[in-house]
């Protein structure tokens, strides 16, 4: 039993030490290894953030021209509008001072005429009123006259069978007391 208490830990002394010692030499170029690629990580990261901020410089400096190219431009297109402005307005006073001088008497002397054919119209349009209401009056009146014509040519013509089957009465009754 003194034998057991001894051999199985130097067994697992022996079996650990196998191991330790694999583990070991791996473990010191593993180290190593990862040491150099986290330092090639580190330098690829440090020159991929300059390349990154060297672009960025680039495209500030780019957008900072674009940015002045556009204020010029918006200068210039504001300048050119108020001088367009200008001359729209100098044109709309010439323009003001020209119908107040030439076209304003012809325009007072166009609406007075406009009054006057205005009246006119509205004459006419009474005319034309009047004229369709006494068509309207004459159209009722033809139409009764002739509602009147055909009752009494009816009325005539009940006279005159009336006034024939008297004169045949009478003329059976004088043949009928013959």
């Amino acid at each position: 039993m003194n034998k057991a208490y001894v051999i199985w830990p130097l067994v697992g002394l022996l079996v650990f030490g196998a191991f330790y010692l694999n583990f070991n030499r791996t473990y010191s170029e593993k180290v190593k290894t990862e040491e150099v690629r986290r330092l090639k990580e580190k330098r690829d990261r440090a020159i991929q953030e300059q390349e990154q901020r060297r672009k960025a410089i680039v495209a500030a400096n780019d957008a900072q021209a674009k940015r002045i190219a556009e204020r010029e431009a918006k200068d210039k297109k504001e300048e050119e509008d108020r001088l367009a402005r200008a001359a729209l307005i100098d044109r709309r006073n010439r323009a003001f001072d020209d119908v107040n001088k030439r076209l304003r008497p012809q325009l007072e002397r166009l609406r007075n005429d406009a009054g006057e054919i205005k009246d006119q119209i509205a004459k006419i349009e009474q005319e034309k009123k009047e004229y369709s209401d006494e068509e309207v009056f004459l159209r009722s009146y033809v139409r009764k006259a002739e509602a009147n014509l055909q009752t009494y040519n009816n009325l005539l013509d009940q006279l005159a069978a009336a006034e024939k089957a008297r004169a045949d009465a009478a003329a059976k009754a004088k043949r009928g007391s013959s």
